[in-house]
Order: C-alpha cells, then structure tokens, then sequence
C-alpha cells in the first residue's frame, strides 16, 4: 500500500482526535449472508430472530443474485430459487428482528462463476460482452483469455428492460428501502471485439452504467448500495487489480451520483479508503471478511473520522458491513462452533469479533 492514501487521515488525527469510554456511535453494521436452500430456510430464521439480533445487526444484505422464482422472468431462475412465500418469511423474520432486509444482486460483472454461465448470459447470450471468450471445461486462474468472470454489454439495446424488472420485482418481495446491486471485479468492460463497446472510455462506459442503475432506483425511491472497488485506482494506491481497478474505470467516481452508498470491501488490509469516499461526497461502509484485526482497524478508522472529521464527513462514514462468501448453512455452523472449514471458521470469528466490539463501549 502507497503511503498517498493514509494523508487522508493526517488532518483527523492533527487536530486532536480523542476518545472516551461511551458507545460506539455507528449506525449501520451490515451483514451479508448467502440466501439459503430451503431446507436451510428454518434455521435461518431462527438465525435471524435470535443470533443476528443478539449480534446486534441492524441491516442484513441477503444475495440472492438469481435465486428467486421470478414471475417477469422466470426462465432467469437459478437453481434452488426461492419462492416470493419463502422471501416473504425472510421478511417477517427481519421485522420482528428490528433489522432492514437488502437483497443483493450482482450487476454487469459476475455473470458467470467457474466454468458456468449464470442465468442471464445463459438465456440471452446476445447480452454478453465477451461471447467470443468460450466458457472452460475446467476453469483455471489465471488464463489466457483473461477470464475470472463475465460481463454483460451495458449498451445492448435489450438489456435494461430485463434487468430493471428483475430489480423492480425483487425490492418489491424483500419489501426494501435499498437494493444491493454488486458492480465489483469488472475486468470485461469495453472490449476490443464489442460492436457496442469498442473504443469507448472505460470510465464513462462503467459511469453509464451505474447511474442508468441508479436513476432506475432512485425513480423508485430505493436507495443503492454497490461495491466500491471499481472507483479506486489499482496503480496509485498499491491496491492492484481485486481491490481496485486496474483498466482506468477509477474515474468514473467523478462521473456517478453522489447518493450511492459505497461499499468499500478491503480483506488483506485496512487501507484509509472509506475517508477518501466520504471526502468525495459519499456514504460508505468498510467491509471486512476474515481477518478480526483487519475489522477492527477498518472500524477504529470509521470511529476516528465520524469524532474528528468535519459533520459534512464524519456523517457519510455510515459504519461497517461485515461479509461472508460462503453458503448460508455453512456460515451458520461455523458461527454455531459446528464442523467448518478453517476460512469458515475465520470468517465466523471475524463477525463475532466485530459486532463484539460494535456492542462494548468505546475505550
């Protein structure tokens, strides 16, 4: 990490940040949590009304990404998709919790996993940016092709339409103040061979996008959430090609609207980047995954900029967003001391430490 980033800091901590023993005042500690089977279904409710409001979580981000019976699109349903009474008693279960549901889905980037298509690209092939990069038979990284995962063409005629009613009809089920909308590791944007695409700003490409997304739900008055990797430069900050952006759509932070909510994921370490998108005029989150002290220090920086920083600051540092990338059944049992993997494990030990720390007072 480039010494550039932790400037950002220097004026909070020069002008005399303090801190005394009250609680944390941080409004939202998010959750993301995979939607379940529905076997797990039970479980998970009772995850909910019990362990997750005991934890204290005030917004839970449920990814459904295709796993919903649409009735605008149901050829677009996922394998194991739930059924609008099965989301509607995820919503029950977060309104007698205290808690908001977000539902997450994943927007142009992410449209495939591995050696398989998702939905979209898989019954509209036409939308796909890349249709000449063939899906492997055994997926490996890194490749030729330089494919981790696929993108959709966000110029295709046909292609909002579909996707805005897929955004419409699931905020509407999850009855949702806000919608997750994904956008991170876009590494196909503007390819060469796209008849769309081709030659255009990679930036202004990625800021059309978004804010076509964002104008969709604001004109519904849902508030957007998406990943802020793409907005911060790989190469000035040291963060590379994951964390952040190396194909220069880092500019398009200057070209979208100023009321998404960033959600700026670090895992390794905890780079100083959610004050350099409040200082831009942004809401944003820190979003931790395995390692406690990487949350913890994400959440001493949150706390230091929301004392110290001026009000037009300190307010966009809305708190911490705590995520997990495995299935819902398998996040459960490692959080419940159940048999799990060594990274479920981190990961459940990463939530517990958080939202621990979240509930103690202040030292």
């Amino acid at each position: 990490m480039k010494p550039v980033f932790y400037l950002l800091l220097l004026p909070f901590i020069l002008f005399g940040y303090t801190s005394s023993a009250q609680e944390r005042n941080i409004p939202v500690k998010a959750f993301l949590i995979a939607a379940p089977d529905g076997e797990e279904l039970p479980a998970f409710l009772e995850f909910i009304k019990n362990d997750l409001k005991k934890e204290g979580v005030t917004h839970l981000v449920v990814r459904f990404r295709y796993k919903y019976l649409w009735k605008s699109h149901p050829e677009l349903a996922s394998e194991g998709a739930l059924s609008e009474m099965e989301v509607k008693s995820i919503v029950q279960a977060c309104h007698q919790a205290g808690m908001e549901l977000i539902p997450k889905m994943n927007m142009l980037g992410h449209q495939s996993g591995g050696k398989n298509l998702f939905p979209l690209l898989k019954e509209y092939p036409e939308l796909d940016e890349t249709p000449h990069v063939q899906m492997p038979e055994e997926y490996k990284w890194p490749n030729d092709d330089g494919l981790y995962c696929k993108s959709y063409c966000p110029l295709h005629p046909d292609l909002h339409p579909i996707i805005f009613a897929l955004m419409d009809e699931l905020t509407e089920v999850c009855e949702a103040k806000a919608l997750h909308v994904g956008m991170d590791e876009v590494f196909y944007i503007g390819d060469d061979k796209c008849p769309r695409c081709s030659g255009r700003d990679k930036a202004e490409l990625y800021a059309g996008e978004v804010t076509a997304i964002y104008n969709h739900l604001a004109s519904k008055g849902i508030e957007m959430w998406m990943w802020a990797d793409r907005f911060l430069d790989g190469k000035t900050t040291g963060l590379g090609m994951w964390e952040a952006s190396m194909n220069h759509t880092h500019r398009a932070i200057d070209m979208v609207p100023k009321g998404i909510v960033m959600c700026d994921w670090h895992y390794e370490n905890a780079p100083p980047t959610t004050a350099y998108f409040a200082t831009k005029g942004f809401k944003v989150l820190a979003c931790p995954w395995r390692k406690s002290d990487v949350a913890l220090n994400q959440l001493e920086q949150m706390q230091l900029v929301r004392e110290s920083a001026p009000e037009e600051i300190a307010g966009r540092m809305l708190g911490v967003f705590q995520t997990s990338w495995t299935g819902t059944g398998n996040f459960m049992d490692a959080y419940k001391g159940k048999e799990a993997t060594d990274r479920d494990k981190e990961n459940a030990d990463c939530f517990k430490t958080l939202f621990k720390a979240l509930r103690e007072p202040e030292k």
